[in-house]
Order: structure tokens, then sequence, then C-alpha cells
């Protein structure tokens, strides 16, 4: 099979760069052809706030350039993980007039929310979920603090909305939860139109001894992580077990002001894949503090695949990923002294601890291995490529 994957590079790598590799890595490797097509956030540079705005709407650069790239490498499939802003809603059309059938994965809930999380003001908001015009979201500029801009994203939503570009021109999505799925359906996307199939790890890294002697975190350093919140809990349980903290992003200054401040974090920065995946073999335990619904963390998967419990925050998400008590420990998000209690439960009990590590490891051979990514994949891609045939 021959397939097109179209993706829109952030300017900090995120979860979704790495499921947007980890897909290429491996179709290529069991032997299909991969065609990327992929624009870059740094590219806005220059741009004013208004032209990214209206190119989020329609970008006829994209459009000619992908109709283009679609009749000179005659893909089976198209299959995309982020149109947004540079690429925007012009991919498919150009598959649409060019017969490719469309695989689109949400990874975040950009077709439902301006700042793409379902978050502000540091908790959940659902505003503009029943909203024909997401007029909330333009209020408060949720998309970069910046009202001019979310005018900009809020008419993309609203004119490929009356356009029914999200119910015609995809043929199938994937939603990365049963919670997710639950959201689009809730928010307008056909239901029988959405897929659930999970992110994976595709090198295996093996299950690790967790001697290391610290929790971890890793991810974006961004508010609707809850790194308040953990932090917080640190000033307290920090003489209990250290914590180290990995990633970057906009919260990385008060990450690093508090480690200088508290001799119980150590902030590493950003790391490489290897290293990181050393460090979650190493942990005792993750911490996954997110206060926003999320898609599906790959750290948890990758914490998974090293044996590591979580412990993370019982909402979205991560209310069914971790199963309380059997890979990992819940707590409330946004609850500092429920997050304390968790974290002096799972020290104070190493031999449940020791069997959360297996029933961890278990999970990810049972879920989120690379093989059975890819049936349900190709599953996925045939059942589009039948929808296209159809239509």
């Amino acid at each position: 099979m021959r397939v097109l994957i179209v993706h829109n590079r952030y300017l900090i790598r995120a979860g979704e760069d790495a499921c947007w590799a980890n897909e290429q890595s491996l179709l290529l490797e069991r032997g299909h052809e991969v065609v990327n097509y992929t624009r870059d956030n740094r590219e806005m540079d220059g741009l004013s706030s208004w032209k990214t705005g209206l190119r989020s709407v329609w970008s006829s650069e994209d459009y000619s350039s992908l109709r283009e790239t679609i009749r000179r490498h005659r893909p089976d499939i198209m299959t995309i993980h982020n149109f947004f802003p540079l690429i925007s809603p012009a991919a498919y059309y150009a598959a649409k007039a060019e017969g490719v059938p469309v695989v689109q994965t949400l990874h975040n809930y950009r077709l439902l929310c301006l700042g793409s999380y379902l978050f502000r003001d540091g908790k959940v908001c659902e505003d503009c979920l029943d909203k024909s015009f997401p007029w909330p979201g333009i209020f408060h500029g949720c998309y970069r603090q910046n009202r001019l801009v979310s005018g900009g994203v809020a008419a993309m939503l609203t004119a490929h909305q009356a356009l029914n570009t999200w119910k015609r021109l995809v043929n199938i999505y994937i939603a990365l939860t049963d919670f997710s799925r639950e959201k689009f359906i809730q928010g307008g996307l056909p239901a029988e139109k959405i897929i659930v199939k999970p992110n994976f790890v595709n090198a295996d890294p093996g299950p690790g001894k967790g001697t290391g002697g610290y929790a971890l975190y890793v991810g974006r350093l961004s508010a609707e992580k809850g790194l308040d919140t953990m932090m917080a809990a640190w000033r307290e349980v920090g003489r209990l077990i250290p914590l180290k903290i990995i990633g970057e992003g906009a919260l990385a200054d008060r990450v690093a002001e508090a480690a200088s401040n508290n001799p119980a974090i150590e902030y590493l920065g950003s790391k490489s894949s290897s290293e990181v995946a050393e460090a979650i073999k190493g942990a005792s335990f993750l911490i996954f503090p997110s206060r926003w619904y999320e898609g599906l963390p790959l750290t948890i998967i990758e914490s998974y695949a090293a044996g590591t419990p979580v412990i993370a925050s019982a909402m979205g998400a991560m209310s069914s990923l971790v199963e309380h008590g059997k890979t990992g420990l819940h707590f409330r998000a946004g609850d500092v002294v429920d997050l304390i209690r968790q974290v002096q439960w799972a020290i104070s009990h190493p031999i449940e601890l020791a069997a959360m590590r297996d029933a961890a490891r278990a999970e990810f051979e049972a879920k989120y291995t690379a093989e059975k990514n890819y049936q349900a994949m190709m599953q996925i891609y045939h059942l589009a490529l039948s929808h296209g045939r159809a239509a």
C-alpha cells in the first residue's frame, strides 16, 4: 500500500509528532511505501495574525501542492495527523478532488475547541462544545491568548462546519480512547465514522527494574499538564523520594525555579528518546498530573512498556488508561493533598508496587504493541478504502 501522511509539525516536539514518526516507521518496516507531506510551525515566523487566521481556513498553496503530490505518487490513502494551522482543511478537498480516501487521527480536540484542549483558566471548559459559532473561545482568546487569531480559528471551524467538511470529506476518524470518541460524537462528528485505535510504542524498550529510587515526570511543560499540583506536592513528599522532570515548554523557567528552591526536584530539560526510555525504566513510578482530558498520552504507554506504574489524575483518558491499584494509582486532578496521599501509599507498599510493574507491562503487551497497532491500522485503512469506493 502507498500511504500519504500529512502532518503540520509543532514548534516544540509533542506527542503527535512522535505518533506521526512512529506510524511512518511502522508502515515502512512492513513493506509499505510512505509519502510525507509536512509543514512546520516555524514557517509562521513573519506571518501576521490575520494572515495566519485566514490560512487556517483555507490554504490555496497547500491545496495545489497536495493535488500535485497525489498526482505524482498516486497514494492509495491519505492519513492526516494535524492540518492546523498551515495546511488547513484544504487537504481534505485536495484528496477528494483526486479520489483518495482520508483517515484523520484525532490527537486533540481542535475540531471542537479553539485551544484544542477543552481547558481554560486552570480547569476543563466545554463552553464551545454545543455552539454553532464558538464565540466564547474568541472572547477568551483561547488560541494563543489572542482574540484576533482566535477569531481566525473560529472562522475555520464555523466555515467547515457549514460546508459539512468534517462529515463529508473524512472517511474514517481515529479516536485514541473511548472517552474522546464520546466527546467527538457529543461535538457533532458522525459516530459511524469514528473508530478507536490507541497510540503505540514502535520500539519495545523491554521492562525496566525501577531501581533508580526516583519519581519521574515526562512531557510538555505547560499549565494544562498540572505541573503546579505536582511541584506543590513535592514540597511535602520530596523527603521521601526525589522527582526528576524531563521536558520543555512555556513553564520551563518556573520548573527550573522550583528545582532551584527544592533539592528534591531535578529539572533535566529535553532529552533524547533513548534517554527518556532509560529514565522511565529506572523510575519507581511516573507522575502524570494533567488537568485536561488528554488524547492518549504516549508517556503512559511508554511507562507501561517499561513496566513502570503511573500515578495519574483521574479524569478524561487517564481514568480508564490507568487502572487504580493495578497499573497505577489515581488522584483527584488538581488536588495536592490527594497526590501526596497516593505517593506516600506507593512508597510504603513496595510489594504492591512491584505487582503493578508486572501488570503495567502486561497491559502494554495486550494493547499497545506495534504489531497489534499495525493490525488495527490495516483494518481501518481497508475500511476507508471501501468507503471511498462506495462514495
